[in-house]
């Protein structure tokens, strides 16, 4: 199928579609294929057939007609993903009937540049800006009542999240409401993104369930009928009202299941086992994304990584077999030609075209020096629109391009490719990136943010036309791998890249394989982690492939993607590793808590503890009358503004393991979101059915614990105030059991110095991109995964594990790799041997050699990453990064103000003086 060119698809089914016969798919917004369903008048009577005439991309051809296809496989993945609920099956949210009452997916469909009214959110009811916004959340979801899910969708609550701060850029003084149960900001830099949205002017989230009354018949407002404890039953009008729909699995999954022979769970979801969620109940087929389950684009990503992965241990044997060389044309010599630059200002849907004026941007590029050919696309990283720019390079002679879109850290790789198709040299690609550093921090100012973008493309063309071809070298590839850490992530990465035929290293600190799990005797999903931490193990421990060593600490690193040198301290002594490429999978550790009496108090346990006192039969905790579990123990305040992310369903199983052996005992949990998303809301809901007691607190008047006598007996008073009743209770317990916090390793530093990674905000390890690369790191041939990354559920530890495998394995998989042709170099003549830039240089690059003239500074470029720090320090400005030489830049210099503007202001400041 190819790529729709439709500027405007939701116009072209309005003109051009005399039958509405034509649908178009969209992915992340972008028009992505045409379907035409069997109402076509020329299907039916042969009539009409003017999309046909009309389309630019010769896409449609009603000659052709179906086929039948055999292909011969040795694997499947299925990624069906999931489809949005649909509310019109239920009439208490009006949808379909009251006008102004619009999903989600149908509210993103209006905050974007090809909805039908090209970004501006209107109501369809008068087409005009709604100033006053509601959002109601779990709409189809976290209901048991027929129609709707049992399940959490996972992702609501977030995306909710994103389209008031969205609203909120297209409109400063638009009122958001919020209406939901509890808050799911789960993942990774998700609770900064809720307090983000709760902390902006005009924004309220008000924990409440919620009912649609009526629609005005005048105004077609809408009035939401919802309770507060302050003011309990009221009603308020809203312009528009939007349902944050849940995640359904695709209609057509259960004719997929039958069709493939694999098990369905009882939401219609793949059968997963909690040990390989990967896998299917059918050997040799996977399931990757939300085939799984509700989840996010990060997770998706990596599963579908780790599913490749899964593949590669089947199928290793015919690795490289049937693959073949991707053949560039011959790249044609450019440097004696006068300078011919295009520019291609990309409106990336919404992000770009909403702020900047793109049309005026392209109409002033076309002024510029140089510039012989300027133009517009939706989004210049799909398919068909890199592909315009291969083809126009040819057509209009360009030797220069010129990318106004976004940041070079996202899409200069796949923009430099699409020259070399053109066979240009892909160094004179040149990226301006008029959306992180324009209309991003500009949504506002319209008409500033305009002429910034056009004075960033001004700067790219003028240093563009200083750019030179530079030629990349291959690297050779170091088969082997080291996996630092030996918990359920690297114990499962590192079994996954051996089975794949590659060497593994696996190094861990501790004298005993596991990390954490060796704490964890059952998950909520009933897998008993010590059997399957067991036998992960053993078959560690029996693979040829793999070398363990415990006990072991990292005392020096180095090299460079495809030939890493680490040397590892451990009971075999100090020994030298050479590999191709490091996994970093070192897991976390438990937040010590130094409140609530713990460390006082024996009876006071962490989560942790408790789960082992209660697969250990301790009596004290198994005979308790009542016990009590605080949440949210060192996360989610000051010191660590995060959540856990696995806490609440930790308590939750604890909650049900304790009911199941003793009835009788009283189980409180105390807390301030109950975080179970996915399937593990059914968990929820059955330890609410037996009568585990949930009471919220807040973060501004904490639970107190203290020691107390009662009756003759000691007992632990825990106070908290019931937000329902608005008074403080007091809870006689003989255990109290804190959620305490996920922390980061304290050893996450010098492991991030050693490997060139970086850390985040908590110190947990930070990925390359959150959604396109979130195993990888910026130091390539460096991948990250499990609770090294952020904490996480066993079974997602597993998913990434896989996944970050199936990345090393992509790149082990290669007898070379290509290093950039941007690196330093140095002149000569100029260089008088100071050794300044070998003290910059972090990846030691550089050294001073004697030379007939002298000690010199010479540059190995295998080592260097074209940092430029070197640049920026040598005193006799001897070294020039390639692609980045002082002429280039300081023709972007000069072009960002003009000689004649400068002696302007400097004429005005010397008549102020």
């Amino acid at each position: 199928m190819q790529y729709c060119p439709v500027k405007y698809p939701d116009k072209f089914n309005q003109e051009i579609s005399q039958n509405k016969a034509i649908h178009i798919y969209f992915a992340q917004a972008v028009p992505l294929v045409t379907y035409i369903d069997e109402s076509c008048l020329y299907l039916k009577e042969k009539k009409c057939g003017i999309c046909e005439r009309v389309c630019e991309n010769k896409a449609i051809d009603f000659t052709q007609t179906r086929e039948k296809l055999e292909v011969k496989v040795g694997a499947i993945i299925l990624s069906p993903g999931v489809e949005p609920f649909d509310p019109a099956v239920a009439d208490e949210y009006g949808y379909g009937w009251i006008q102004n009452v619009v999903t989600s997916m149908d509210y993103e469909r209006l905050l974007c540049t090809t909805g039908p009214y090209e970004g501006e959110v209107l109501r369809a009811s008068d087409k005009k800006h709604p100033h006053n916004i509601a959002w109601i959340q779990c709409v189809g979801s976290r209901a048991v009542t027929p129609g709707n899910n049992s399940y959490c969708s996972a992702v609501c609550c977030t995306y909710a999240q994103k389209q008031v701060i969205l609203t909120k850029e297209h409109n400063t003084e638009a009122d958001c409401t919020i209406f939901h149960n509890d808050i799911r900001s789960y993942g990774k830099d998700f609770e900064r993104y809720y307090q983000r949205a709760e902390q902006l002017p005009g924004v309220r989230f008000i924990r409440s369930y919620v009912s649609i009354v009526r629609e005005d018949p005048k105004t077609k407002n809408v009035t939401i009928r919802y309770a507060t404890p302050d003011d309990g039953v009221k009603e308020e009008e809203f312009d528009m009202v939007v349902l944050s729909v849940g995640l359904n699995p695709p209609e057509a999954s259960k004719d997929l299941a039958r069709k493939f022979g694999v098990e369905l769970n009882s939401h219609g979801f793949c059968q997963a086992s909690p040990s390989n969620p990967l896998a299917t109940t059918r050997p040799g087929i996977f399931a990757s994304g939300a085939f799984q389950g509700p989840m996010d684009i990060p997770e998706s990503v990596f599963t579908a990584s780790g599913a490749g992965s899964q593949v590669g241990e089947l199928l290793d044997y015919r690795r490289g077999k049937l693959s073949t060389e991707r053949v560039y044309p011959l790249e044609r010599n450019v440097s004696t030609e006068e300078p011919r630059v295009g520019v291609f200002v990309c409106r990336c849907g919404a992000n770009i075209g909403r702020t900047v004026d793109v049309p005026s941007a392209v109409e002033y590029a076309l002024t510029l020096p140089n510039v012989v050919y300027a133009t517009e696309q939706l989004f210049s990283c799909a398919t068909n629109s890199a592909k315009d720019i291969s083809d126009l390079a040819k057509e209009k002679g360009l030797n220069r391009v010129v990318i106004a879109a976004c940041s070079p850290r996202t899409l200069e790789a796949l923009f430099r490719d699409t020259l070399r198709e053109a066979g240009i040299n892909q160094y004179y690609c040149e990226m301006a990136n008029i959306r992180e550093h324009c209309s991003w921090v500009h949504t506002k100012e319209k008409e500033e943010a305009t002429q910034k973008a056009k004075d960033l493309i001004r700067m790219s063309v003028a240093r563009t036309a200083r750019l030179e071809a530079l030629q990349e070298f291959d690297l050779p590839v170091n088969k082997a791998a080291l996996v630092v850490g030996g918990g359920i992530a690297g114990l499962t990465c590192a079994l996954s890249i051996a089975n794949q035929g590659h060497e593994v290293h696996l190094v861990e600190k501790e004298a005993d394989l596991g990390g954490m799990a060796r704490r964890i005797h059952t998950t909520l999903e009933r897998l008993d982690v010590q059997a399957y931490l067991r036998d992960l193990i053993r078959k560690v421990y029996q693979h040829p492939s793999v070398h363990v060593y415990t006990d072991a600490a990292i005392t020096e690193a180095t090299g460079y993607v495809g030939n890493f040198v680490t040397k590892v301290k451990s009971y075999r002594g100090l020994t030298e590793i050479q590999h191709g490429a490091t996994v970093i999978a070192t897991g976390a550790d438990l937040y010590k808590p130094s409140e609530y009496l713990y460390g006082e108090d024996d009876r006071v346990l962490t989560h942790l503890e408790l789960d082992e006192r209660i697969n250990q039969g301790d009596e004290r905790v198994l005979s308790a009358e009542s016990l009590v579990m605080i949440q949210c123990v060192g996360c989610r305040n000051e010191d660590r503004n995060y959540c856990s992310r696995v806490c609440c369903s930790e308590s939750i199983k604890n909650a049900l393991s304790l009911k199941d052996k003793n009835p009788k005992m009283d189980v409180y949990v105390l807390f301030r979101d109950i975080r179970t998303y996915g399937f593990k809301e059914d968990s929820y809901r059955e330890a609410a059915s037996k009568d585990v007691r949930f009471i919220r607190w807040e973060p501004q008047d904490k639970p107190q614990v203290e020691a107390v006598q009662e009756g003759g007996r000691s007992v632990l008073r825990v106070t908290v105030t019931d937000p329902i009743l608005g008074k403080k209770l007091e809870i006689d317990a003989d255990i109290v059991a804190l959620a305490a916090a996920v922390i980061p390793p304290a050893g996450n530093k010098e492991l991030a110095q050693s490997f060139g990674a970086s850390l985040g905000p908590d110190d947990f390890f930070k990925e390359a991109h959150v959604k396109l690369r979130p195993v990888d790191f910026g130091a390539d041939g460096v991948y990250l995964c499990g609770m090294a990354h952020y904490p996480k559920h066993i079974p997602e530890v597993i998913n990434q594990a896989y996944g970050a495998a199936g990345r090393v394995v992509t790149l082990l998989s290669h007898d070379t790799v290509v290093a950039s042709g941007s690196v330093c170099e140095v002149n000569e003549k100029k260089c008088f041997g100071c050794g300044e830039c070998v003290l910059a240089c972090t990846y030691g690059a550089i050294q001073l050699r004697e030379t007939r003239n002298g000690k010199k500074s010479v540059v190995n470029p295998v080592l260097c990453k074209g940092c430029g720090l070197c640049n920026a320090k040598c005193p006799a400005g001897a070294i020039q990064l390639k692609h980045f030489t002082d002429e280039a830049l300081i023709a972007q210099i000069d072009a960002a103000a003009p000689e004649e503007e400068i002696t302007k202001h400097v004429d005005a400041l010397v008549g102020v003086v």
